[in-house]
């Protein structure tokens, strides 16, 4: 081991500001100088070959110490270290003045201190000895400060406070901490500060003690099939935790093992300085080989295989397809078969080979027609798991045009193939499909169709002749013809060949006809096996005539009777349509004499006229008025029709009086005395018998007390026509046949027990209050209003089927008014 003369610490003194001042370094025990080279850790200062160091330009140096680190080593041996540690050079500063050097006085320095790691002892192990000048004139006491020393870590160095030797207590690691920065202390034995204080720089030298490691243990790459030579694929990264600055740290890569070694044992190779892995070979085929592994090995010392530390991983590169495969058809024709008419039918299977990875859009196939389907019947769709080819039907074919095709199809990949694939002549084949014959419908070429005529044709006429076509030219079959609906039952059809007659007179005015238009619907079916049929529908288009005369509107109206206070609007309805409808003409008819007499028309327009008096008074009742409307057809057709005027007296706002409805219904004078005379009549007589009512009232009350109630008869009625449910049914109570004294019994009584004489509980109906001055048409709404509210009361007589005379209700107006009114004193 050479080593520099002068225990590898060399003091140089350069002058401040100056350049190219140098300083020699001399090497003991080594073969001359030769070939050795030299490295520093500074721009500013450089070592020729000779050992001469020197300053590479003007150094303004930002202290008065700098410390230069040196290593040589020899490039054809690659020994590094020539010496047993970096040389450490300490360059202190002579300030250059106008009278020439001075040399200034210097404080106590101590120059940077180096300490292997790892270093085995014994310990404490000394490193530096510090030392003042001052030590022989006064008794120093020494220590140091800093992390290492009384900073966590604490006591990895130590000093002799007496004698200034320091030391280090136990193995360094640079990995743990690479240097320290300490500061020495000085101080008399009274505590007083003697020099200022010393930094101390303690620097941990590196060893080679860590292994480089991958990151992974395992890599993924993956490289196209095909590629070229120098393609990149993946990079593999290794750290050494020692010193990378260092052939230590450095580490270098390289491939140990490839498997497969196809079709080359060396496909790949790796730049041993940035491990990245290319390919260096050619004839990558994933149809051949899809994956390779590769042992890849870090290697520190630069590389060394004989000093550096080495560490393994695995790579593995996988192998990517490309279209590199065109796809093939495994035969060169194809058949299949397809009935006509039929879509939707799949007729035949192409099947191909590739032999590119598969589901990839490398070997995902792509059907083509290229010709023989110039009308689009066929296409061809993919079987996503089989990729094979189905040709289906997507437009009926007709076997009566194309009995067979002749199609050429084309195959390709859904990716475009590799650059400088040519597309095979399998790639291409022949698909003959054949149409089988099937029996099919007649059907009409018209349909929907319209035929114009005029309604009212007579019977049995030829409208038209609605035949069908059998699309089945190679057939020998007959077609039959039926009708399938006709609403009204106006057609006929000829079931040979279709022709359309009359069974009726077709009428436009039918509720059969929508929008002037009748529809019929017809069958046609040959005598295939098996039958077909279609169907046809007929529209008749009913073109109107003028077969409806107009009716006059309205029926029935109301007048006074006398004129210029109101008049009748009147009006025509017609169920034909223009132009056989208005303007209408409205006139009277001259018989009987007394309608023009009484009455006259007034034109307002086309379509209304206005029927008034003529006369200055006509007697109230009801007239029988006939009017004459005629339309505008061609020829006109006219209808005499009644309209019955009811004539009333009016009162001064033109509106009928009560008494003049009553004279307007068609009753004459005399008969409303008839009718006035009957209903006092009627009321005599209800008097009367509301008077009678009273005084059998009074007899029945007398009677009552001179009859023991025991010997009631009412109590001894039996009735014998009764099959009761045997003698435990002849057990009756018949007190319950007792005229009631008070209502005391009858709300105690059990519920749904009640004689038959006897006024029910209940409420009771308001009966109407009879008005202060009679007139005839009050009476007799009066009495029709009594009669029912007494058939509605559930409290009057008769409660049952036997009838009471001898109760009045406590609501009974005959009781109240009618008795007051005519019946006699308490003597009569």
């Amino acid at each position: 081991v050479c080593s520099v003369e002068g225990s590898g610490r060399v003091g140089l003194q350069l002058w401040l500001g100056a350049s190219g001042s140098s300083s020699g370094l001399k090497f003991n025990n080594c073969a001359g100088n030769k070939g050795v080279r030299y490295e520093t850790n500074s721009l500013d200062f450089k070592v020729r070959v000779d050992g001469t160091v020197y300053a590479a330009h003007h150094v303004q140096m930002p202290s008065k110490q700098l410390i230069l680190m040196v290593t040589a080593w020899d490039p054809q041996t690659l020994v590094l270290g020539l010496t047993e540690e970096p040389l450490q050079i300490y360059i202190s500063l002579i300030h250059h003045s106008a009278n020439g050097l001075r040399r200034q006085k210097r404080d106590w320095v101590i120059p940077p201190i180096n300490v292997p790691e790892n270093s085995r002892g014994p310990f404490p192990q000394q490193l530096v000895r510090i030392r003042s000048d001052k030590d022989k004139e006064i008794h120093i006491r020494y220590s140091i400060t800093g992390v290492g020393a009384d900073q966590p870590p604490m006591e990895v160095f130590s000093i002799d406070p007496v004698s200034g030797r320091m030391y280090v207590t136990r193995p360094m690691d640079r990995e743990e901490r690479a240097s320290y920065h300490l500061r020495a202390h000085a101080v008399d034995m009274n505590g007083n500060k003697v020099e200022n204080p010393i930094d101390l720089y303690i620097y941990v030298i590196d060893m080679n003690d860590n292994r480089p490691e991958f990151i992974n243990q395992v890599y993924n790459g993956s490289v196209d099939e095909g590629s070229k030579p120098g393609t990149y694929v993946m990079t593999v990264t290794a750290n050494d935790a020692d010193d990378s600055t260092t052939a230590n740290g450095m580490v270098r890569y390289r491939i140990v093992t490839q498997t497969p070694q196809s079709p080359s044992q060396n496909m790949f190779t790796i730049n041993s300085e940035t491990g990245d892995i290319v390919t260096v070979a050619a004839g990558l085929d994933r149809e051949k080989v899809q994956q390779y592994i590769v042992i890849v090995q870090a290697t520190d010392m630069e590389g060394n295989l004989n000093y550096g530390l080495s560490n393994t991983a695995t790579a593995i590169i996988t192998v990517t397809d490309v279209n590199d495969n065109p796809p093939e058809f495994t035969t060169s024709t194809y058949s299949g078969e397809v009935p006509e008419n039929r879509v939707e039918v799949v007729v035949a299977n192409l099947t191909v080979m590739d032999r590119d990875q598969p589901h990839s859009p490398n070997w995902n196939a792509i059907y083509r027609i290229i010709s023989g389907d110039p009308s689009g019947h066929f296409t061809i769709r993919t079987d996503p798991v089989t990729n094979e080819g189905m040709v289906t039907v997507v437009k009926a074919v007709d076997y009566e045009m194309n009995r067979a095709f002749m199609l050429t199809v084309m195959v390709s990949n859904q990716a475009p193939l590799a650059s400088g694939i040519q597309m095979s002549f399998q790639s291409t084949a022949g698909v003959t499909i054949s149409v089988t014959d099937v029996n099919e419908a007649p059907y009409f070429p018209t349909n929907h169709k319209l035929i114009r005529l005029e309604e009212g044709v007579p019977t049995g006429t030829v409208l038209t002749t609605f035949s069908a076509v059998d699309p089945d030219r190679f057939m020998q079959q007959a077609v039959r013809y039926s009708k399938l609906s006709d609403p009204a039952n106006w057609l006929n059809i000829n079931a040979t060949n279709g022709q359309i007659t009359t069974a009726a007179v077709l009428d436009r005015e039918s509720d059969y006809i929508k929008n002037n238009v009748y529809e019929a619907t017809f069958l046609a079916a040959d005598n295939g096996i098996p039958p077909a049929s279609g169907t046809g529908t007929l529209q008749i288009y009913l073109i109107d005539i003028n077969d409806n005369a107009p009716e006059l509107l309205p029926k029935e109206a109301q007048i006074c009777e006398k004129p210029n206070l109101n008049v009748i609007n009147i009006t025509a309805a017609d169920a034909d349509i223009d132009p056989n409808v208005g303007p209408f003409v409205f006139e009277l008819p001259s018989v009987p004499s007394a309608v023009r007499k009484n009455w006259t028309i007034t034109r307002l327009n086309g379509d209304y006229a206005q029927l008034s008096l003529r006369i200055m008074y006509l007697e109230a009742g009801v007239y029988d008025v006939p009017i004459i409307v005629t339309d505008s057809g061609n020829p006109p057709l006219y209808n005499t029709s009644v309209i019955k005027v009811k004539v009333c007296p009016c009162d001064e706002n033109g509106d009928c009086t009560t008494i003049g409805a009553v004279a307007a219904a068609g009753l004459g004078t005399g008969a409303i005395i008839a009718i006035l005379i009957c209903i006092i009549i009627l009321l005599t007589m209800v008097l009367l018998f509301v008077v009678w009512m009273k005084r059998r009232e009074k007899e029945r009350h007398t009677k009552q007390l001179l009859i023991d109630p025991e010997d009631d008869v009412r109590d001894n009625i039996l009735k014998y026509d009764e099959e009761g449910g045997g003698e435990e049914d002849q057990d009756y109570d018949l007190s319950q046949l007792q005229q009631p004294e008070t209502m005391d019994h009858v709300l105690n009584k059990t519920p749904g027990v009640r004689r038959v004489d006897e006024r029910p509980i209940g409420a009771e109906p308001q009966y109407p209050i009879r008005p202060v001055i009679p007139h005839p048409g009050d009476i007799g709404d009066f009495i029709n209003e009594g009669l029912r509210a007494a058939d509605n009361d559930p409290t009057a007589p008769p409660y049952d089927s036997l009838l009471v005379f001898d109760y009045e209700g406590s609501g009974s107006t005959a009781g109240s008014k009618l008795a007051d009114m005519y019946g006699g004193g308490e003597e009569d």
